[in-house]
């Protein structure tokens, strides 16, 4: 009898767990609470099957929802990795399933690039009137002032690229189980993150142009913006992986999670280099210095 209950394969049949249905009802509760959030910014109500959803309170309850099964979801993949759970093959399946979220994540800004290109390339299209009037028939448009890409952006791109090495840094010394190498490589890789984040707020809020009011200002906010918040994510991400390295977790042989924060990482650098050389330098135009 107990030979039936014997392992005899290389894959982890999880046990039932609640946080995939948890998950899709904070997702749902946060976009619901999203509309009454912006909603209520505009001065308008949203109202559902006589309910008013109006104001930030179901956008609250949805995003803690949220951050509560990410945090107990993630707590119970590494109590499994620990358990002995994550074999060579349940391994090999996680990084197939993170190699898919990165290339999700690729189209995704594949958007943004595409609509950035599609205003800027056919800004003269005589039969899109309202583009002609939005950007005088060129690009950069008729009365934006640009940033200098070779000042704050320069900056920032330097401070990304010395974080992807302190990244490698950080895997290199955990393949070779030095410690401390692995503590410094990570902590500062977040610091470069966190500073990145500051450079860029700075950076919007000294920004000649807003988000409404032209094509360009919502192409820049939303590419350049999207990338932010991907760095806030991929800064928390490899602090989660900081406390770990500090708690002893991961081994030479056993890093996936901290493999998973290293890659995530270095796809928000080579995005940025993309966004620094077609809408810093190429959509420059003329930039006014600021």
């Amino acid at each position: 009898m107990a030979e039936a209950h014997v392992k005899n394969h290389d894959y982890h049949l999880v046990e039932p767990s609640p946080w995939p249905f948890l998950a899709s009802m904070g997702a749902f509760i946060l976009a619901l609470g999203a509309i009454g959030f912006m909603k209520l910014g505009k001065g308008e109500e949203f109202v559902l099957f006589g309910m008013n959803l109006t104001g930030w309170g179901l956008f609250a309850i949805g995003l803690l929802v949220v951050l509560y099964v990410m945090f107990a979801w993630w707590r119970d993949t590494i109590k499994e990795a620990h358990q002995g759970h994550h074999t060579r093959v349940v391994s090999l399946h996680l990084r197939y399933g993170m190699l898919l979220f990165i290339a999700s994540e690729v189209m995704f800004f594949v958007a943004w690039f595409w609509a950035y290109f599609d205003a800027a390339l056919y800004a003269g299209e005589a039969i899109n009137y309202a583009r002609v009037e939005a950007t005088g028939g060129h690009w950069p448009p008729a009365g934006i002032q640009t940033f200098d890409p070779w000042h704050l952006p320069l900056l920032n791109t330097l401070i990304l690229l010395c974080s992807g090495t302190t990244v490698t840094w950080a895997h290199h010394a955990l393949l070779h189980d030095d410690r401390e190498g692995l503590k410094w490589g990570l902590t500062l890789t977040v610091v470069l993150g966190v500073l990145f984040t500051i450079c860029q707020a700075y950076e919007y809020g000294h920004a000649a142009f807003d988000f409404s009011g032209n094509i360009y200002g919502a192409t820049f906010y939303m590419a350049t913006g999207f990338h932010g918040f991907h760095v806030i994510v991929g800064t928390i991400f490899l602090a989660v992986c900081l406390f770990r390295a500090l708690a002893g977790h991961f081994t030479p042989k056993q890093h996936f999670g901290f493999e998973a924060a290293a890659w995530y990482w270095h796809f928000v650098d080579v995005v940025w280099l993309f966004l620094f050389v077609a809408i810093y330098i190429w959509g420059a135009g003329t930039p006014a210095a600021h």
